[in-house]
């Protein structure tokens, strides 16, 4: 198995320590097609993108690619950030961006009703309850992923319940239906394997991601490929392995707009 493109990575415009063009020239050595820069969104106080930034980014991203010849798409890791579907890159930005990845992650600027139904109770069930999940957290975690895939052209949902508590199963069939992808993370364990093989029954697509915040990982995948030597993921169903490229939904749909 041989990984053809990695769209999660990081760089200092985020929380990354590498330049735009460090991801795209290890990209090349390790033989990638594609790598996007999806730093994190803009609701993050601390690690999330500057939106005066993104025409600066757009121009390195364009140049890494013309030094490299891989493609260097540049991306965003959106936050999600309320139960109804909210993320904060918002439609009026989409032509700034080639391609969507969204995930929920800890200390962002959540919607204020979805501080104590997200925000608050995954906080609480990581640090202080860790062995019990109350099916309300559960089922508002669900939601929250359901109505972003619903809602929006996103491309990949990141690392599915690490740091949160959702129906693994439900999130996927919708992810099936909508075209999006559920990405396999390289740098952290975000699925048990009873979650992994309830996911693949629903026939949903995969991508495998580094997670790279640094450029000496930008397609490392050992940690995926450990999981896969557990848990049965058809390889025709990963579509960034062994020269195939995904179809993005969120390029369709700038397209058709």
């Amino acid at each position: 198995m041989l990984l053809t493109a990695d769209y999660h990575t990081h760089t200092v415009f985020s929380h990354g320590k590498g330049q735009i063009i460090d991801n795209a020239v290890m990209a090349k050595e390790k033989g990638l097609k594609e790598v996007g820069i999806s730093d994190h969104g803009f609701s993050h106080p601390a690690f999330g993108l500057t939106k005066r930034k993104v025409p600066k980014m757009r121009k390195l991203c364009d140049q890494a690619t013309e030094q490299t010849g891989v493609k260097v798409l540049l991306g965003i890791e959106s936050n999600i950030i309320g139960t109804n579907g909210e993320v904060d890159l918002k439609p009026k930005a989409y032509d700034n961006f080639d391609i969507f990845l969204a995930g929920i992650h800890k200390f962002v600027l959540y919607r204020p009703k979805s501080v104590f139904t997200l925000s608050i109770p995954n906080l609480y069930r990581k640090y202080f309850n860790s062995d019990k999940v109350s099916q309300r957290l559960r089922k508002e975690n669900t939601k929250a992923f359901i109505n972003v895939i619903k809602n929006n052209p996103v491309d990949i949902i990141t690392h599915l319940n690490f740091d949160c508590f959702a129906n693994a199963e439900e999130v996927a069939k919708c992810a099936s239906d909508y075209g999006t992808y559920i990405e396999l993370n390289s740098k952290k364990i975000h699925l048990t394997d009873e979650e992994l093989y309830a996911v693949v029954k629903t026939g949903v697509n995969f991508v495998i991601s580094s997670d790279a915040h640094t450029p000496d990982r930008v397609a490392e995948i050992s940690l995926i490929e450990k999981l896969l030597a557990r848990v049965d993921v058809p390889l025709d169903r990963i579509k960034n392995i062994d020269g195939k490229l995904p179809t993005m939904r969120f390029k369709a749909f700038k397209e058709r707009a």
